[in-house]
Formats: C-alpha cells, sequence, structure tokens
C-alpha cells in the first residue's frame, strides 16, 4: 500500500457504505480516526448523496466538518443546517432528460430532490424517503416548481439493474446531464446538472482552500464516488463496494464493518506534515 509521504491537508469520505455501517451505525475507531485528524489540522469533508434533512445523524455523531450533499449539488453547511451553494438541473435540460428516459427506459418512474423538497410519482415507490411525500403526482413534471439539484429514477420492476440503466442513460442523455448511481441493486439513477459531480465540487473546494489533489485523500465504494477518487493525489475504493470502484481509485480499504478507512486514516496521520 502507497500511503505517500506527507500527511493529507484534507480528507474526503463517502459516508453510507463507507464510514456508516448499512445499519445507520458509525464504530467508535472510525469517529476517533476523524477526531485525531482534525485535531492536528486536517480539513475533513463529508462527500455523500444524501440530501440535507439526512445529515441530522452526521452532525450529531461528528459535531463537525464540511459536506457536500446530493452528489456535489450542494455546498452544505454542516453545523448550521444552511445551503451555502447549490448548482441546479437547468429546467430544459431536466424536461429534455425526462422525455428520453421514458421513452428508452421500460417502467421508468422519476422523483425530485432541492434543499428541503422531495417528489416523487405515485408509480416511483421511495425506500429511503418512504413517508415524505405520501400522495405523489401522476407524472413529475407537476411538480417541477423549484430548481431541482438531483433527480432520482427508479426502474420498479427491477428490469434492470442501476449498471444496466446507467449504460442506456450515459448513451441517451449523457449530453444533457451527469448520471450515476449509489446501488447496484436498486434499479435507481441519480442524476445531476452535467459537470456537477462529487469530485468536481470537491475540487472546486480544495482549490479555494489552496489545496492541491495531490494533498487530498478520499474514500468511496460506488460510482458517485468515482470522480472523486479518480481526482484525488490519494484515494481508496472500499474492498466490498462496487466492481469498477478500484479502477478509479489509487488504492484499496478494507470493508467498512473492519474499519477500512479508520485504518488507512491512522497510518496517514503518522507520516510528516
Amino acid at each position: 500500500m502507497n500511503l505517500g509521504k506527507t500527511r493529507p491537508k484534507l480528507i474526503a469520505t463517502d459516508l453510507d457504505g463507507t464510514i456508516v455501517h448499512h445499519d445507520g451505525t458509525i464504530t467508535e475507531r472510525t469517529l476517533a480516526a476523524f477526531a485525531r485528524a482534525r485535531e492536528l489540522g486536517v480539513d475533513i469533508w463529508f462527500i455523500t448523496g444524501r440530501p440535507p434533512r439526512w445529515m441530522g445523524e452526521i452532525k450529531d455523531a461528528f459535531g463537525y466538518g464540511n459536506a457536500i450533499c446530493c452528489n456535489g449539488a450542494m455546498h452544505y453547511d454542516l453545523m448550521s443546517g444552511n445551503s451555502i451553494e447549490e448548482w441546479a438541473i437547468p429546467d430544459d435540460l431536466l424536461h429534455e432528460t425526462i422525455k428520453r428516459l421514458r421513452r428508452s427506459i421500460p417502467g421508468v418512474s422519476f422523483a425530485i430532490e432541492s434543499h428541503n423538497f422531495f417528489k416523487r410519482e405515485k408509480s416511483y415507490v421511495a425506500i429511503w424517503d418512504a413517508g415524505i411525500d405520501h400522495n405523489g403526482c401522476n407524472q413529475i413534471e407537476e411538480v417541477l416548481t423549484v430548481p431541482i439539484l438531483k433527480m432520482l429514477v427508479r426502474c420498479q420492476g427491477n428490469d434492470f439493474t442501476s449498471d444496466e440503466m446507467l449504460e442506456i442513460a450515459v448513451r441517451e442523455i449523457g449530453d444533457l446531464v451527469t448520471i450515476t448511481h449509489s446501488s447496484a441493486t436498486a434499479s435507481l439513477l441519480e442524476i445531476s446538472a452535467k459537470g456537477v459531480s462529487k469530485g468536481e465540487t470537491l475540487a472546486l473546494m480544495a482549490g479555494r482552500l489552496g489545496i492541491s489533489a495531490d494533498e487530498c485523500v478520499s474514500f468511496g465504494d460506488n460510482p458517485n464516488d468515482f470522480s472523486m477518487l479518480e481526482w484525488c493525489g490519494r484515494s481508496y475504493a472500499m474492498a466490498d463496494g462496487h466492481a469498477d470502484a478500484q479502477r478509479f481509485a489509487k488504492d484499496v480499504a478494507e470493508p467498512c464493518k473492519e474499519d477500512g478507512v479508520a485504518k488507512i486514516i491512522e497510518k496517514l496521520l503518522d507520516l510528516p506534515a
């Protein structure tokens, strides 16, 4: 394993499946590793596909840190709960994206995210957001009334895997928007504005801090992490993550359930500043 020669100035991590276990817990070892990094002056960034309304448990667990939500579409103040910057999908491209996907993926249904806004079609079965929008709408075009940061696209019959949906979507709408996913088994795509990704927004934030890619370390497990794994000079794909993650990362961390991220951070912090 090549840890590099010096301690990183910035640590960026995905949450779910990377440092947050599938039951929603974060281990004491992980919390301790990040706390020590912060004490040594390392910038901590939580970079996630989650909307801000799901970030309360991260604030409670850590009590510090910067956040990028909605796969790069929002720079979020974790401690105050305020959105600092947002990058929405342009309305005309959003409508065209919906039209093309209805045509190219049979039985597709949609939901949309903004700051604290979630709307879905009646045919879209919300797993993680069950209870947020009880009624749903007939077609998502009816509720496109605010700037949309992320659109969720589900194939209800599970006729396609997320990877198969991604392949179709890149071909059909890749010229309009950024498409990714964070679950290989959910038959679910996540769509952002063209050029918006975890990696792009991390690069922007690091640049503002005067921190280069070589001074950043990132951790992730799914396709929505690939851009930041690729951008950072040091990056680690979770061993139990998506099979393609290791193509984009520079190295591999042990699985989340084995405190893989914490183990790497502990070693990185022993390096000279």
